[in-house]
């Protein structure tokens, strides 16, 4: 049941970018009315929403990225993005992409991805 793709994660330097996407599949013609969040889970720790961005383009942040990443989507392409950048050890996480509102339970289990690991290590 998994409708988004992660990908873009790696092993990066405290300080060091990286940009993040998410693909949709092109059978989910609705994309472009969707509301759209990126989402990261630390190890032991729950799932939370970490930027989103409207179908009509407004975009919102954590207190803990604002002014580091950047959500973006590519309607033409049913592709979400995230560029993050002067990233931080505490930044470490799976990070997910969703509509915004999916709730995070057992019940949901199958619509979340694999997510794509970010890692900001020395």
């Amino acid at each position: 049941q998994v409708q988004f793709v992660e990908s873009g994660g790696g092993l990066v330097q405290p300080g060091g970018s990286l940009r993040l996407s998410c693909a949709g599949s092109r059978s989910i013609f609705r994309f472009r009315f969707y509301d759209m969040g990126w989402y990261r889970q630390a190890p032991g720790k729950q799932r939370d929403m970490v930027a989103s961005i409207t179908a009509g383009g407004s975009t919102d942040y954590a207190d803990s990225v604002k002014g580091r990443f950047t959500i973006s989507r590519d309607n033409t392409k049913n592709t979400l993005f995230l560029q993050m950048n002067s990233l931080k050890p505490e930044d470490t996480a799976v990070y997910y992409c969703n509509r915004v509102g999916v709730v995070d339970g057992p019940s949901n289990a199958d619509r979340w991805g694999q997510g794509t690991q970010v890692t900001v290590s020395s």
